[in-house]
């Protein structure tokens, strides 16, 4: 693998360009892997009334929609996000993970999860009194992503 950087003065923002003889696993973590970078860089603009926050996305614990507005939840507030969850999964670090039709949440921010074999389990966070739901049929692929993040 070959890596260049070229200059241009003329750019408004960064382009990376990755050129590949065929699409496989590597060329896509690598996409991957600058992606999450560039979200982790800039961070994710949050807003409250009329005023703008740009947040670090590893403060935010979950994103969850209610009313056609999705909003983003951090340890003791909450913010609106001009996002639809379906963009926010393309977006986001594969530390999130979908965990309902309504709801995104935080892996690395889970304390505990109180089962309920015939319900929604409840997902409780570090430092925060807010909880949320992971649906049964989102419940398996949590808890193997909980399981993988235990094995690094």
């Amino acid at each position: 693998m070959k890596i260049r950087i070229e200059l241009d003065e003329n750019l408004n923002e960064e382009e990376v360009i990755i050129r590949c003889s065929h699409l496989d696993e590597k060329v896509i973590e690598l996409q991957t892997a600058i992606s999450e970078a560039a979200v982790r860089a800039k961070g994710l603009g949050l807003y409250k009334g009329s005023t703008e926050y740009y947040m670090p996305i590893e403060k935010i614990l979950f994103f969850e929609t209610e009313n056609n507005a999705v909003s983003a939840h951090t340890a003791e507030d909450m913010f609106e996000t001009h996002y639809k969850l379906y963009e926010l999964e393309e977006l986001l670090p594969n530390h999130f993970i979908r965990i309902s039709k309504s709801s995104i949440v935080n892996i690395n921010h889970i304390y505990a999860i109180n089962r309920n074999l015939t319900a929604a389990s409840a997902i409780e966070f570090v430092h925060s009194h807010k909880q949320i739901y992971v649906s049964r049929s989102y419940y398996r692929s949590l808890r193997e992503k909980l399981e993988e993040k235990r094995m690094r």
